[in-house]
């Protein structure tokens, strides 16, 4: 989180050389006035030998002359010869040109030597306090510039917005997250007093401090602020992000979705996640849909894993023969039979048995299969189908060496003896239907013959 130079640093101490006054100063030190008003009013004047050489440092600033500015004011400075009022303005621009020059040190230390000057005034006292806080934390002393910025808050009865917005970006350089919250409120409320605008990475802000404070409601809360104010997509993720340390997973659907609609998404694992969000929220469907479609733009690789959601999607949406095209490529990538075992059963459910027998063999002979025995009961129902009784038997045979499937295996291998039987008896029946059929032709022909 950076502290941006041009934002942040307002050096407004810089006083016009113009709008100086100068006089006879030279005795101001060593006589004292015979009335406060008498010596306020000497106090704030400066010899014409300071004011032109003030003017002169000006005139070489103008020129992009800053050093031969500096050495020009650094002679002039001599806390001997020149008034308190005097030191103030010399130190003031010295500083100034440190700045102008990047040397944010040397600026420092010339703003705190003028800071040790008894009877600076209050508003330049104020001022320079602020900008030394500023140059502090550019320079990364983040606990000095906490405390002068403390300092800066005790003299300004009427603080703007932004200087509690470097308060609590300070916290956050010193990984004080909790206590970031109470200045940005109050930013916020500073600026909502003067019909300021809120800004939106105040908000950034104060949701970094309660996401890193673990508050997810207020993180949540703070990304609907966000959503409506400045719609983005990062603020979708943030939300759902908020719903799932949360425990609102049933939520998370809805950030994703409305991320979508608005044309938010673009990469491959968002849209992924969004159709796992689909199927989720038992709309498969629009799961299918999505990742067909990216697929088909190129937008989702055509891998294993992706082709296994979509046939997964196409599965759940009751789509069998959508499916399968998609099953297959994913099984065909894999080196394991697992996706073969559900290819087969896809298969099975549209009724094409002679793909479902050839993708239960392949299933069995990739190996890799959590339930072996399942496999070998889908190629033995398709064998059952294609009327291949003694293969279907020796597959059901070897699905019951498992126990779970002993009994549904055990069923299947009465199913296919009674079909057996039952096929004999027909064929017993149909054999002597014929051999009657025969011996009454035969006595028909005889009959004829005997006429």
């Amino acid at each position: 989180m950076k502290i941006h130079r041009g934002i942040l640093l307002k050096l407004c101490l810089v006083v016009l050389v113009g709008t100086l006054a100068f006089g006879d100063a030279s005795a101001q030190s060593g006589r004292a006035s015979k009335d406060d008003k008498t010596k306020t009013r000497q106090a704030q004047a400066v010899s014409k030998e300071v004011y032109d050489r003030i003017t002169k440092a000006q005139e070489m600033l103008e020129d992009d002359n800053d050093r031969g500015a500096l050495q020009l004011l650094n002679r002039l400075y001599n806390p001997d010869k020149l008034t308190e009022y005097e030191q103030a303005n010399v130190l003031n621009y010295i500083g100034f040109i440190h700045y102008n020059m990047d040397q944010f040190r040397e600026a420092i230390s010339t703003y705190e030597k003028l800071l040790r000057i008894p009877s600076l005034e209050p508003q330049m006292a104020k001022q320079t306090t602020f900008t030394v806080a500023q140059l502090l934390t550019m320079e990364e002393k983040y606990s000095e510039a906490l405390r002068t910025l403390d300092k800066w808050f005790i003299l300004e009865t009427n603080p703007p917005a932004n200087p509690f917005i470097l308060k609590a970006q300070l916290y956050y350089h010193l990984d004080r997250f909790p206590e970031m919250v109470e200045p940005i409120e109050n930013a916020m409320r500073v600026a909502r007093s003067r019909n300021k605008p809120v800004k939106e990475n105040w908000y950034g802000l104060l949701n970094y401090a309660y996401y890193m404070d673990e508050n997810y409601q207020k993180v949540r809360d703070i990304q609907k602020i966000l959503l409506e104010t400045w719609p983005k997509k990062r603020y979708w993720k943030s939300l759902a992000g908020a719903f799932t340390e949360l425990g609102q997973d049933e939520k998370l659907i809805y950030a994703y979705d409305a991320a979508f609609t608005q044309g938010m998404l673009d990469t491959e694992a968002e849209f992924v996640t969004m159709a796992q969000l689909y199927l989720q929220a038992e709309v498969p469907y629009k799961a299918a849909r999505l990742l067909e479609e990216k697929m088909s733009s190129g937008v989702l690789v055509k891998n294993e894993k992706n082709y296994r959601l979509l046939s997964q999607a196409w599965t759940l949406s009751m789509e069998d023969e959508k499916s399968v095209p998609a099953l297959k490529a994913a099984a065909n990538m894999a080196t394991h039979g697992e996706l073969d075992a559900r290819l087969a059963n896809a298969y099975l459910n549209i009724g094409e048995y002679g793909s479902c027998v050839t993708s239960a063999k392949n299933a069995l002979r990739k190996g890799n299969l959590k339930s072996p025995d399942y496999a070998q009961i889908s190629l033995g129902m398709c064998l059952y189908n294609q009327r291949k009784y003694g293969a279907a038997e020796d597959s059901f045979d070897k699905a019951a060496k498992v126990p779970r499937s002993r009994r549904t295996s055990s069923q299947w291998i009465r199913v296919i003896k009674a079909d057996v039987a039952r096929n004999e008896q027909i064929r017993f029946a149909e054999q002597a239907a014929r051999k009657k059929r025969r011996e009454l032709d035969a006595r028909k022909a005889q009959s004829q013959r005997a006429r």
